[in-house]
Formats: structure tokens, sequence, C-alpha cells
């Protein structure tokens, strides 16, 4: 059960970390087009992102044998 969860978190980290990526990159292309909307939604969308990841706990150490 404790791998399940494990692998879970760290599934849910790394399509975190995907979607902050997207988001930036998102961001700066709409900024590029003169898209202020699109831009600045996508930028705060970022911002969220970045905040929720900096707020997880980080991941237990893989125990050793």
């Amino acid at each position: 059960m404790t791998v399940n969860r494990e692998s879970l978190a760290k599934l849910g980290r790394f399509l975190l970390r995907g979607l902050r990526i997207g988001a930036s990159t998102v961001a700066v292309v709409e900024l590029l087009r003169n898209d202020w909307t699109g831009g600045i939604s996508a930028g705060v969308a970022w911002l969220v992102f970045l905040q929720v990841e900096r707020r997880l706990p980080p991941l237990s150490p893989e125990p050793e044998e």
C-alpha cells in the first residue's frame, strides 16, 4: 500500500510540474502575441501551480535495504 501511495505522489508531482511548465510557456507565447488577457491568465495559473508545488510536503526518502 505504501508503494502505491508513493507512486501516486510522484506521479502527481510530475503532472503538477508539467502543468507549471505548460502554463509558463503559454503565458510567454500569449504575451508575445499581444494577447494580454490570455497571457496574464496563464501567468496567474503558473503562480498558483508554483505555490501549490512549494506547499507540498517533501517525499519520504527511499528505505535502504
